[in-house]
């Protein structure tokens, strides 16, 4: 669990507007990195002029996480090494970047939840993007369970241009041929690069560059368990020298928000489906009360509980998925009235519990959201 500390640290930068810089000092150099109130700065390299500048955010994961022994690579304690011990375990980096930790959380990341979220994204944003910031990228540590929805989060939210990109590790720090020091070491170089510039949110993991947008976790053991299905990979390394296939470029259908003023995010639950689904969950879950918005992971979108589905989408917001992780959830060629739900597009199932989340915590419309982008392209409207 978080400390009361952390909670209050992230609290209270939640709430905050960017105000207040603290300059970093470096010895007898005065770095020109500016450090956001609200953000207590855990860790700074030795200031060298020559160098970029890259924010490391640790959150806890397997890749800070500690075994019994060097053999003990399933069985271990996540977020048990801080932000310090991961950078001094890899020294390399300093001869890329100037390096800057911070401690946002120690957890394993199914404790990540949207304050965390929103506390990393207004983090980035006044580190990235406030005006005059001299800051080249930043890098999020994170457990892999949870990943690829947090790092989804920020590329719909933190929008400068410059890399932002989300590292984790399948091996605890503490076990033999653990892959998070390797993994850091690439994630420094893509944010410290400006080839990595105008991509969106990136994850680097196993010497491959993915957009966050498309990657997804895909096995629960092995080292190179991040793939992007169908759209593939944007890039790699080789000998530790990152290179991309193509010319920057962002999805089609992409949507951004602004979460600077948020201080919390609606609740979005994910219904799972089966053979037989009837959608009594779906009503089960609007009887909480604080439920905003569901996603159904369904057969078919959910096709048999219709009735369920259409009573549901008439009090909230109802987005249809399915199962499967890759592929297209189309929406139909007339913008549909009444109780319909919502169709999901491209984005899987808790792509879609993120989206939902931040089209309903930022006032815009979720159907538009989801569904304009891909119904102006297949449709021409």
């Amino acid at each position: 669990m978080l400390s009361v500390a952390l909670f209050a640290v992230l609290s209270t930068l939640a709430a905050a507007s960017p105000a207040k810089v603290n300059v970093v000092r470096e010895r007898n150099n005065v770095s020109p990195f500016v450090s956001p109130s609200g953000l207590n700065l855990t860790y700074s390299s030795k200031y060298n002029s020559s160098l970029p500048n890259v924010v490391i955010m640790a959150t806890g994961g397997t890749i800070a996480g500690s075994g019994a022994g060097a053999a003990s690579s399933g069985v271990y304690s996540a977020g048990a090494i801080g932000v310090e011990a991961l950078i001094q375990a890899v020294p390399d980096m300093l001869n890329i970047s100037n390096i800057y930790g911070y401690q946002i959380a120690n957890v394993g990341s199914p404790s990540i939840n949207s304050t965390i979220q929103l506390a990393i994204a207004k983090a980035a944003n006044a580190i990235l993007c406030a005006p005059g910031s001299v800051t080249d990228g930043v890098v999020v540590t994170h457990g892999t369970d949870t990943l690829e929805e947090t790092a989804f989060f920020l590329d719909l939210t933190v929008n400068c241009g410059k890399p932002v990109v989300i590292v984790g590790a399948m091996r605890p720090a503490t076990a033999y041929s653990a892959d998070g020091p390797a993994n850091l070491l690439q994630a420094v170089t893509a944010a410290a690069s400006p080839l990595s510039k105008d991509r969106g949110a990136l994850i680097t993991m196993n010497d491959r560059v993915g957009s966050a947008w498309y990657t997804q976790k895909t096995h629960v053991n092995y080292l190179d368990t991040f793939k992007a299905p169908e759209p593939g990979y944007l890039g790699g390394f080789f000998n530790n020298e990152l290179f991309y296939y193509n010319s920057p470029a962002t999805p089609t259908f992409k949507k951004t928000f602004n979460v600077n003023n948020l201080t919390s995010l609606p609740r979005v639950d994910i219904v799972y489906g089966q053979q037989e689904f009837d959608g009594r969950l779906l009503e089960a879950a609007l009887a909480f009360g604080d439920v905003k918005g569901l996603v159904i992971a369904s057969p078919n979108g959910g096709v048999g509980a219709d009735a369920a589905i259409a009573r549901v989408a008439g009090r909230i917001p109802v987005v249809r998925h399915v199962r499967i992780n890759v592929g297209m959830i189309a929406p139909s060629e007339r913008v549909p009235t009444g109780n319909a739900t919502i169709s999901s597009g491209l984005v899987n199932n808790q792509k879609s519990r993120i989206q939902l989340m931040l089209a309903l915590g930022t006032g815009a419309d979720p159907r538009e959201t989801f569904e304009e982008p891909l119904r102006s392209i297949l449709y021409g409207k």
